[in-house]
């Protein structure tokens, strides 16, 4: 998966203003007037798993990518930061900051004057970035004007037994000689996927969790599975259905071979939110649908947008 520049994450967002925890890079690209999207990525992944999608709709939308804190380009500012990142399973402090970074871009929130802000945008959000989408709308007053879950953590039980492993054994993982724990890491990402990576893109994928400047390294990667094994959304599932309720145009799309998420999740989220939320489920991928199926995932992305765009 090549980088194109136009996706370079070039600009800079921090956050909280008054005692910077967070630097979170992003970008934008297309036409600065048109409808706005938004792509979240989920864990352990970065926005370059997004880029040739943002780039494909840039010709009609205005399109916004991001690392999100900890992850990527986007780092933890202090020790307390990344401590705190690690046991937030919640995921409370990315939408807390995420949600910071949506107004700071300008979208409509039902907390601002709406005269002052740009129009709602369209929300993609994969994996982990479900849970935040979610707890963005229900808990920070994001307003979005569509909403597309793809193989997303948003409902429970949690927890892979690798994740509890590795949380149970920080200082072990922390301590596996560099590349050694890139075979490791390296052997984890590939069961994401239905079908055999190509080199390229598994390199993309593995490349943050390797050691070097700028990078959140082996520690970044071990940080993040531990917080994964606290996954907590018992507090927001119940507050779903107000999602449904809003008339939200939903669409869940699911990899019906996710070994990591197994696609009955989707119809059980489905039922929490309710309205008018349809399930789409992809044969032939896994949780890393962006792989397994681009352009069946391009066309159904495509499709659901046009159908919000015709209302």
């Amino acid at each position: 998966m090549a980088s194109d520049p136009a996706t370079f994450l070039t600009q800079t967002f921090t956050y909280p203003p008054y005692d910077p925890q967070w630097q979170i890079k992003w970008t934008c690209l297309g036409p600065p007037d048109a409808q706005p999207i938004v792509f979240m990525h989920g864990t352990p992944w970065s926005s370059r798993l997004w880029a040739p999608y943002a780039l494909a709709l840039s010709k009609k939308y205005c399109v916004y990518l991001f690392d999100n804190p900890g992850y990527g380009q986007s780092k933890h500012l202090s020790p307390v930061a990344a401590a705190a990142f690690a046991t937030n399973g919640a995921l409370t402090n990315q939408a807390e900051a995420t949600a910071a970074l949506f107004t700071h871009w300008g979208f409509v929130s039902r907390s601002v004057d709406h005269a002052r802000s740009m129009h709602a945008p369209y929300v993609v959000a994969h994996d982990s970035a479900g849970l935040v989408s979610l707890r963005m709308a229900l808990q920070h007053d994001c307003v979005y004007k569509s909403l597309i879950l793809i193989d997303v953590i948003a409902v429970g039980p949690w927890g892979l037994p690798f994740f509890k492993l590795v949380a149970d054994n920080e200082d072990v993982f922390n301590a596996i000689p560099p590349q050694m724990f890139d075979g490791l890491a390296r052997g984890w990402i590939r069961t994401a996927a239905d079908k055999p990576l190509r080199k390229e893109d598994e390199d993309m994928l593995a490349e943050p969790w390797v050691s070097g400047e700028g990078r959140p390294g082996q520690q970044g990667l071990v940080r993040v599975l531990k917080q994964a094994s606290k996954r907590i959304s018992d507090d927001v599932e119940r507050q779903y259905h107000k999602i449904g309720e809003s008339g939200l145009p939903v669409r869940i799309i699911w990899g019906k071979e996710d070994n990591w998420l197994p696609c009955e999740r989707a119809e059980k989220l489905k039922e929490l939110i309710g309205g008018k939320t349809e399930v789409v489920l992809v044969e032939e991928a896994g949780h890393l649908i962006q792989l397994d199926q681009p352009i069946r995932l391009m066309a159904e992305i495509v499709r659901f947008l046009g159908e919000v765009d015709r209302l």
